[in-house]
């Protein structure tokens, strides 16, 4: 069992980051094979991707300074769109942190952006509890 939520840990920390993971696969087969208590399993994903999600934070804060370097992973105007796209939506678009493609560039620009660690951490780990709460529930109702 704590090979089990480890893996799962690992898997929702990884896939909050810029690192391609997938922690929804291993989260249903969790909730499937059963033994563990489905409360826990969306404990442990959640915290596992608002960790991984607070790196992404801490990278915006740290690496903005180093936009003008040659070796910067974004193009200055990739990066002012998405300042844009921010400041137009706010800190309320952190709550859709959880959908891929752009919800882990998201909490990036967050950082880049200086939003307060409190707000921050509200948002996206609502909308990451939620979305980890939904598919359990709904995995163990299509197996009933």
């Amino acid at each position: 069992m704590i090979a089990e939520i480890s893996g799962l840990f690992a898997a929702s920390f990884l896939a909050a980051t810029l690192i391609p993971a997938q922690s929804e696969a291993v989260l249903v087969a969790l909730v499937v094979k059963g033994g563990v208590s489905v409360p826990l399993i969306v404990c442990v994903a959640g915290i596992g991707n608002v960790l991984g999600s607070l790196v992404n934070w801490w990278l915006g804060r740290c690496i903005d300074r180093f936009r003008d370097r040659r070796w910067f992973p974004v193009s200055a105007p990739a990066l002012e769109r998405a300042q844009r796209w921010y400041g137009r939506f706010g800190r309320w678009s952190l709550l859709f942190a959880w959908l891929p493609v752009v919800g882990d560039p998201l909490t990036l620009v967050a950082g880049i952006m200086r939003e307060p660690l409190p707000s921050f951490l509200i948002l996206v780990a609502f909308g990451k509890f939620a979305r980890y709460a939904l598919l359990a529930f709904a995995t163990l109702a299509a197996i009933r």
